[in-house]
């Protein structure tokens, strides 16, 4: 017997439709790099995807094909998504902060066929065109003038009606294809489903989440080329929000672009924070119509969700990954706020929160035993649900879960009675700098890659604005000389800039375990109380 109900698939379409037939009028506002805006609505959102739609088509784009992008956040980057998805193609967010071989890898591993940049990349394009072997036509997104050679957005959905049927499927069809690259090696693919980011969507949206609705004005600080711009991109429309974007993440535009457009939600990493704190104590402004932030990336440090309470905004703690849709836990207001002081109020932000419905969280052990949910015993951090990850894409080697069907986070934790979750340690090696990974092997590989350096271990330390910043120890090959300046210019062409370490020091050797790896437990215990002079 199956129940009596209409069967209706749960596909991504279906969110900008709704919003364009119920909240049309509701308006996406964007900044430009180039310091110009345009605005336009729901209704043009959904009208423009379609055409884009129709062009990729035209362009021989099948169902199941990749189509990329390597841009900011602006209404056309929304369309995108759209209009890739509702033709039946997978829309792939590639970070451009990424250096020239993860660049190179992402690309051809996810055979993109088509790339739609924003001409602020075009050195980074020019530069990559040669390496990419799969795609076989580049859009600009920004107006067509100087567009250096490449056909410019507006230009190709102009051609179109937009009389436009949406490709209908199953509703666990691929619909976006995100990669992450804080492991080590080459990054790992994670394919998203129609049903996962719908219901990941409908999750997103609660009061307890990010708690939106159609009174809901967002500027999401996040971009959309980092963890699915944790959901934003599909919630908004579900509610009808009004959305404003930024190409420019400075603190002087966003807190006037808050103000003017009568900003109540963002949502970003610390480092936004930081910036923003600095403009507030420089010139006296501020954002005068935020309710709820939402921090994620990184932790967020206790003075900072001190600060922006005290402003009288509510903060969302977040802890996610790219497997994890992105939301695994928000830090939201328990059922007794209001009986708490404000101290108490603080100290249950600052932990990262509970899952919301449709994600389950556990701690294990060494050997694989589950921990108690008692606020002291502290394990792995696992989680399931119908938005978590199953297998990386077009990993041969199968679903990487356990035996009984958990994702293995790779973060160390407690989970308190009240279902509290609390992030302790990291079981991998990783840098996490301003919300983004850095791996610390890959790292100190590039390094013993420099002529005169031995061994290299690379560990992150406490940066008060970017969480972690890498610190390189190194040992000198006998009778080298090499200097941390050269090991620096060596490391520039091999890495991006942002992973440079902010400091390298030289020791005679480094601490090792009995089967030979490097014992960083030993290191960061060496290094605890060191001090970055830029810090």
């Amino acid at each position: 017997m199956l129940g009596a109900m209409q069967d209706f698939e749960l596909r991504v379409p279906r969110a900008i439709e709704h919003a364009a037939r119920d909240h049309g009028a509701r308006e996406i506002v964007s900044r430009w790099a180039d310091g110009s805006e345009t605005r336009t609505d729901w209704a043009g959102i959904a009208r423009d995807s379609r055409r884009l739609a129709q062009a990729l088509e035209r362009m021989g784009v099948k169902p199941g094909d990749r189509v990329a992008t390597l841009a900011m956040n602006h209404s056309r980057h929304l369309v995108a998504w759209y209009g890739t998805i509702g033709m039946g193609g997978i829309i792939h967010t590639i970070n451009p902060r990424l250096f020239d071989d993860q660049l190179a890898f992402i690309a051809n591993h996810a055979e993109d066929r088509v790339l739609i940049y924003d001409r602020v990349f075009q050195p980074i394009v020019d530069r990559m065109k040669p390496h990419w072997t799969t795609i076989e036509q580049y859009i600009v997104f920004d107006p067509d003038a100087d567009a250096g050679g490449d056909q410019g957005f507006e230009a190709v959905i102009a051609r179109e009606d937009g009389d436009y049927a949406w490709v209908e499927g199953d509703e666990r069809d691929p619909c976006m294809l995100c990669y992450t690259s804080g492991t080590t090696g080459n990054p790992k693919g994670v394919l998203y489903s129609h049903r996962s980011s719908m219901i990941h969507a409908l999750a997103e949206i609660q009061p307890s989440v990010f708690d939106l609705s159609a009174q809901t004005v967002a500027l999401p600080v996040v971009p959309m080329f980092h963890a699915v711009g944790w959901g934003m991109p599909f919630a908004a429309p579900i509610v009808g929000a009004k959305l404003v974007f930024s190409a420019i993440n400075e603190a002087s535009v966003l807190c006037e672009l808050m103000n003017r457009e009568k900003v109540t939600h963002s949502a970003g990493v610390p480092t936004v924070w930081f910036a923003m704190f600095q403009h507030m104590d420089a010139t006296g402004a501020a954002p005068e119509h935020l309710k709820v932030v939402t921090i994620g990336g990184s932790a967020a440090p206790r003075a900072m969700v001190e600060r922006i309470m005290k402003m009288g905004v509510r903060v969302n703690h977040a802890w996610g990954m790219t497997e994890t849709s992105p939301i695994g836990t928000m830090g939201a207001p328990s059922w007794d706020w209001d009986d708490l002081s404000f101290e108490q109020q603080v100290d249950q932000t600052v932990f990262q929160g509970r899952a919301p419905f449709g994600v389950e969280l556990r701690v294990v052990d060494g050997e694989g035993r589950v921990q108690p949910r008692d606020g002291k015993s502290s394990g792995n951090l696992q989680v399931r649900g119908p938005w978590i990850i199953k297998q990386y894409f077009r990993d041969e080697s199968g679903p990487c879960l356990t035996e009984d069907g958990w994702f293995d986070t790779g973060d160390v934790a407690v989970l308190h009675p009240d279902g509290v979750m609390q992030i302790t340690d990291r079981a991998k090696d990783v840098i996490k700098s301003g919300g983004e990974w850095i791996s610390s092997v890959d790292l100190e590989n590039a390094a013993v890659g420099c002529p005169g350096v031995a061994e290299a271990a690379a560990i992150g330390i406490a940066h008060p604005r970017w969480d972690e910043r890498p610190l390189l120890v190194v040992v000198r090959k006998a009778d080298s000389e090499v200097s941390a300046e050269q090991i620096r210019a060596h490391l520039a062409g091999h890495v991006a800039k942002w992973w440079l370490p902010d400091a390298i020091i030289f020791v005679e050797s480094l601490p090792h375990t009995a089967t030979g790896k490097l014992l960083k437990t030993a290191l960061r215990e060496q290094f605890k109380d060191f001090k970055l002079e830029a810090a």
